[in-house]
Parts: structure tokens; sequence; C-alpha cells
């Protein structure tokens, strides 16, 4: 019987990219089955278990069904890890919580077909709004390397810490021109490093997929955003798209 730390990767509400990320490691996967058992992953093997010691979940709560095979989850796991951003914090999926009616989004999505039994839903719920979360991997998708790093500390007993720092300073050593030059609005004052700014570095904005650090620098943001004549709001919409709102006021 294998000594090793059994691992188990579950998904819910998502478009399963995490999961991807990590079925795509490549060579690294060697490495990663020589520290850990995969005991369950629906997205390259088959079988279960009846306990782990850590389960990566991955996507966000939108049924009872779902709240409940959650909870059973967290009983069976010593260590339970939220992964990509639809688990942190609901992600994508969190924009239709802006609509007071669930049947009217559900008619806005699916149609005709809104009342089919396996569509029920209601407002979509990070993993930690259910049950007790032990650490968050952010992104969307999540960062690989990142990923594999988080899981070597967790099994030398470390407690694995996100940068805590926005993403303008990524950028800074990258010396990427500030895309508020050139007239696109960008998170990056906001947003959680730790992608190596990689949609700035590519002349994309930043969405803040990652979420936001602990206690963002909101007068540097108001200063940016009266320097290049923004508004508030433009900012609000733009950082609820992966469902995350920090208050953000004048």
């Amino acid at each position: 019987m294998s000594s090793k730390p059994k691992v188990a990767f579950f998904d819910f509400a998502c478009c399963e990219g995490c999961q991807l990320q990590i079925a795509n490691l490549e060579e690294n996967v060697v490495g990663l089955a020589a520290l850990v058992d995969v005991v369950e992953f629906r997205e390259v093997l088959t079988g279960t278990a009846p306990e782990y010691d850590i389960a990566f979940i991955e996507g966000s709560i939108t049924r009872k069904a779902d709240e409940e095979r959650l909870k059973d989850i967290r009983n069976r796991s010593k260590l339970l890890v939220a992964y990509g951003q639809c688990a942190v914090s609901g992600g994508v999926n969190r924009l239709k919580n802006n609509w007071n009616n669930m049947e009217d989004v559900k008619k806005e999505v699916y149609g005709a077909d809104y009342q089919m039994p396996h569509l029920d839903t209601y407002p979509t719920k990070g993993i930690d709004e259910v049950v007790k979360v032990d650490l968050y991997i952010p992104g969307c998708p999540i960062n690989r390397d990142e990923f594999l790093t988080i899981v070597k500390e967790l099994l030398l007993g470390k407690v694995p810490k996100l940068p805590n720092y926005p993403v303008c300073v990524q950028c800074k050593l990258k010396e990427n021109e500030c895309l508020f030059d050139s007239g696109i609005v960008c998170l990056g004052p906001l947003a959680r490093a730790g992608c190596g700014a990689i949609c700035p570095s590519n002349g994309v904005a930043c969405d803040a997929c990652r979420g936001t650090v602990d206690n963002p620098n909101k007068n540097a943001m108001h200063e940016i955003l009266q320097k290049y004549n923004y508004t508030v709001e433009e900012i609000k919409r733009k950082i609820n798209i992966f469902g995350v709102n920090p208050e953000v006021k004048k």
C-alpha cells in the first residue's frame, strides 16, 4: 500500500480549464506522481477513494446537490484547496448573481429548455461559502508552476503564501508600457500578482482573474482614474467579471 499522500481533484460548475492545466503538466507529471498518490481525477483516470489527504476543488457551487457533494468531500479530506477563480470567488459564473430572479437567468441562457431538472440553479457561491477552505490557488486558469510549488510546500509542511502585491509591480519589472497610456482600462493597480503580468505584457488589460491584493491601494487607483478621466463605475464593472468586488468607493 502506498504511503504517499492521497490527493484527489474534483470539479463543480466550471470550464475545467484548471484541471487541464494540471493534466498538461507534461514531464512534470512524473515528478508529481513521485510525490503523491492521485486517487481521484475524473479528467485523467478512473477510480475512487474513501478519504483524501488533500482535495483540490475546481468550480463554483450553483445547486443544492453541489453543496451536499462538496460537504461530503470536505468531511473526507484532511486539507481542502480551492483552485481556480470559480472555486475561490465564484468566478465568471458569479455574474448571474447580478440578476434578482434566477428564473430569468435560466430563460436567458437556456431558452425553451430552462425548466429541465438538471438546469436548476441558485445564486453562485465560492467554495468557502459552503465549507471551510484551507488554501486558495487563484487564477483563470491557475498557473501550473505555482500549483507545483504549492503542492511541494504542502508536502514539506509549509504554509504556502500567495504574492500580495499588485500586477503593476510585475509590469514595472518587465518594463512594460502602462496600458492606461494607451487608453486601456487595466486592473493592474488592484489585482493580485503571480501571473507574471502575462496579459499586460501582451497588450491586454488585466481583469484581476487572480482576485485583488488583500489591501488594495484605493487612493492610488483613484489618482490613476482621475489622471486618465475614468470613473469608479468603469472599474467596478470590470472587476466583477471574475466574481471579485472589493469596495472601490469614491
